[in-house]
């Protein structure tokens, strides 16, 4: 089947009374989405510019009675409040939108023993750790380098350290996949949090589906919330942070350090090689040094420990 996409473009005062008359007169739904986003250094989007308001509905039989619906509804409207642009019509193809999403993600072996998997395959490889996951709208499927980076670090650490069962944290966990393999690799107690519920729900779908979900604590928070003693863990001897390098500077200023045992180890990324120094600089006032670092193009990744000791 064809369908056939009727879309504007508007000011944000205007899109939501576009929208309600769209949906008046269309069997697809109606979507408003930006056309721009202004990002500041933390990343935090702020829409700019004009709004898309699009809707749907079958290219059949009734096709011209809705064409003519919708233009007449739409000219109406603009007669009352403000002048609209005329709307554009385009035919779009029915596709498997499942079926073609998933052609994007395949298995990615990552170090000496992981191997992330979609939840649609079997493992190619048994000797190696597999940690499924169901991409959604949480960040961390495996296939960004800051990811991996992340990974590869981590397994290290299990490699060489001394610690028998450490206790892990995972700030701003995403798709909880770094929360997860640190349990496959060994870790008995873990606490994974972010200030996103949508991606609370998405670790804990992703812990499931790896048959460790009753054993990850999950919530909503950050660093002040555990060390206001809101989660059943607030010192750890691994700390994980994937985010960005002015967050993650933040939140050693409130206090991410003081997470750590004095014999824990920080593995930190989501660092442009060009943001390195910043990051080294807010470590040290927090007593502490790099002691690893890989990179993968752009990004790099850290492992810092306290250097008193």
């Amino acid at each position: 089947m064809e369908w056939i996409e009727v879309s504007l473009l508007v000011d944000g005062e205007m899109a939501e009374a576009v929208a309600e008359v769209m949906a008046r007169y269309v069997s697809g739904g109606v979507v408003i989405s930006s056309t721009a986003i202004e990002a500041d250094p933390e990343d935090v989007g702020r829409v700019v510019g004009p709004l898309k308001v699009a809707a749907y509905f079958p290219s059949d039989e009734n096709l011209e009675t809705t064409r003519q619906k919708l233009e007449e509804g739409l000219y109406y409207l603009g007669r009352i409040h403000q002048p609209l642009p005329p709307p554009t019509f385009t035919t779009i193809k029915e596709t498997n939108w499942v079926e073609a999403w998933k052609e994007h993600y395949h298995p990615i072996p990552i170090g000496q023993r992981l191997i992330i998997l979609p939840s649609w395959y079997q493992n190619p490889d048994p000797a190696r750790i597999p940690i499924i996951i169901e991409p959604g709208m949480a960040f961390g499927t495996g296939t960004h380098p800051t990811t991996q980076l992340c990974l590869e670090l981590l397994e290290t650490h299990f490699h060489s350290t001394v610690e028998a069962h450490p206790t892990v944290l995972d700030i701003g966990c995403g798709s909880g996949i770094l929360t997860i393999a640190a349990r496959k690799l060994g870790a008995t107690t873990l606490v994974g949090v972010d200030i996103d519920p949508e991606a609370l729900d998405n670790a804990q779908k992703n812990a499931d589906l790896n048959e460790v979900l009753g054993q990850i604590e999950w919530g909503v928070g950050s660093v002040r919330e555990i060390l206001g003693g809101q989660f059943p863990v607030e010192k750890a001897h691994l700390l994980l942070a994937n985010i960005l390098a002015p967050v993650i500077i933040r939140l050693l200023d409130h206090g991410m350090a003081d997470l750590l045992y004095e014999n824990g180890e920080m593995i930190l990324s989501g660092i442009l090689a060009e943001q390195e120094g910043d990051v080294i600089t807010a470590l040290e006032r927090h007593q502490m040094g790099v002691t690893g670092r890989r990179q993968i193009g752009d990004w790099v990744g850290l492992v810092a420990k306290f250097t008193y000791r």
